[in-house]
Formats: C-alpha cells, sequence, structure tokens
C-alpha cells in the first residue's frame, strides 16, 4: 500500500485514502466525538471526496468513545455559532425545518452507496447520533466495550438521521421499539448476538480485525460485489419474484461482462 493521503481535516473529521481503502476518522476526543451540524457537514464532504479507486470506508474515532452522540450545546437557546438554535429550528416554516433536517440526514446516507462497502469500527459509546453513524455502515467491528444506546427518546426527540430503518431491519421491530423507546444500552454480546455487530473483539484487536475484513472484501472483482450490495440492499424493498428478476438481470450483466460480450 502507499503511505496514506490526507484529503479531509476539519471539524472534528480526517479522511485519508490508502489505495481501495479510505479512513473516515472522527478526530475531537476532547468532546467524545460528540457531533454538531459542522460535522455532518464535514462527513458530507468526505462522501464526496472519496476517489474512485476506493472499495472500502472504514469509519472509526479516536478516543474512548465512537461518539457521545449530539453535541448538548445544540439544545442551548444559543446553540452553535454560525448556526440556528433548536428554538430557532422549531420556529421556522415546516419547509425550512424539512430542508434543515434533510441536510443534516445527507451526512448518514452516501455510506449506502453501492460503490463502497463501509466499515464502522466501534469502542466505547456510541450513542443517538453516534448510534445512528454506525447504523449508516454497512458493516459493524466492535471492542468489546461498546454500548449503543438511542437516546432521543428520553430528549422528547426521535431518531431522524437515518438510522430507524438499519436498526429495525436487523433486529426486527419489537426490539427496535424497545431499543429507542427505553433508551437502554445495548452491549458488545447482544450486538453480535441480533445482528447490530458483525464481530466483537478485544479494543486491541480493532485493527488488525478490520484490515483482515477490508483484505476479504478486496479480494472478490468489485463488479460483483457492486452487484450483490445492491441486491442485498434493495430485497427487503421487494416481493420474492421482483428480488428473482433483479438477480437475473444481475447476473446476465455479470456474464456478460465476464464474457465480454457487453463491449
Amino acid at each position: 500500500m502507499s503511505d496514506p493521503t490526507v484529503l479531509l481535516e476539519r471539524d472534528g473529521v480526517r479522511l485519508t485514502a490508502d489505495d481501495s481503502v479510505a479512513t473516515v476518522t472522527l478526530c475531537n476526543p476532547a468532546k467524545r466525538n460528540a457531533q454538531s451540524p459542522a460535522l455532518w457537514r464535514a462527513l458530507e464532504e468526505a462522501g464526496r471526496l472519496l476517489p474512485g479507486s476506493v472499495r472500502v470506508v472504514v469509519l472509526r474515532a479516536e478516543g474512548l468513545s465512537f461518539s457521545a452522540g449530539l453535541d448538548r450545546q445544540a439544545f442551548t437557546p444559543e446553540g452553535f455559532d454560525g448556526e440556528p438554535s433548536f428554538i430557532d429550528l422549531a420556529r421556522a416554516s415546516e419547509g425550512k425545518l424539512d430542508a434543515t433536517i434533510a441536510e443534516y440526514q445527507s451526512a448518514f446516507t452516501w455510506w449506502r452507496r453501492n460503490d463502497i462497502v463501509t466499515i464502522a469500527v466501534v469502542q466505547g459509546h456510541a450513542i443517538g447520533a453516534g448510534f445512528q453513524l454506525a447504523l449508516a455502515c454497512d458493516l459493524r467491528v466492535v471492542a468489546d466495550d461498546v454500548q449503543f444506546a438511542m437516546r432521543e427518546t428520553g430528549l422528547g426527540l426521535v431518531p431522524d438521521l437515518g438510522g430507524t430503518k438499519p436498526l429495525t431491519e436487523l433486529v426486527g421491530y419489537a426490539r427496535a421499539m424497545e431499543i429507542c423507546a427505553t433508551g437502554r444500552f445495548v452491549h458488545a454480546d447482544e450486538a453480535v448476538r441480533t445482528g447490530l455487530a458483525n464481530i466483537a473483539v478485544p479494543a486491541g484487536a480493532l485493527d488488525a480485525t478490520v484490515n483482515d475484513l477490508a483484505a476479504a472484501l478486496l479480494a472478490a472483482p468489485r463488479d460483483a460485489v457492486i452487484e450483490t450490495k445492491a441486491l442485498l440492499r434493495e430485497a427487503s424493498g421487494r416481493a420474492y419474484d421482483e428480488q428473482r428478476a433483479a438477480e437475473r438481470a444481475a447476473q446476465g450483466r455479470r456474464l456478460r461482462d465476464l464474457a465480454g460480450a457487453g463491449e
């Protein structure tokens, strides 16, 4: 591999690229990687800056916690410098409020792109927005000290950063409802057992585990992985016969490509 190239470092986010693997790092450990609109914009920009050669994106965080969730400054009357406070948002028109939340959600959506496979590496606390950011990724490798929690409901809010769909798909409606409504912690053993995490390892083994996983993902031809991810992502929204048709179409494209018939 070549030396990593720093493509972005601002507002608590660092993006580096090394051949086929990019790493997005939350780098404000002093605040337990608490999130803000500025951080979300930096995350969205990281998605735009990914080189075309990147096939795997690793999301990780510095410090003891992955992310403590939304920075509590958001709940103060003054909010963040240069940003509308929550009070201002509440008083905005319905269209303005919807557009602002949609802008925030953009930081959490690009991880599902079919041309990349995304891995969240999660240690310590992943609360609220931190939990939803981990859920935005395709795969989750967690340390054995991980503690997921969805605390929005306890604050009188709802999870609104795209996390409700993957959470429900992973653990089912009843467990997702219980996790969100109670705000309780989900620890490593339950995360693996219910499908929230692919694997849990001691914190010291995270790097080696993720490196091995990334290497395994890169071993398959890129176009086959792209087609497979598209099939799996869209399967839950299709009827069985529709999914079978999508499989046939995808396989046809792969066979024609392998045979050179598509040229």
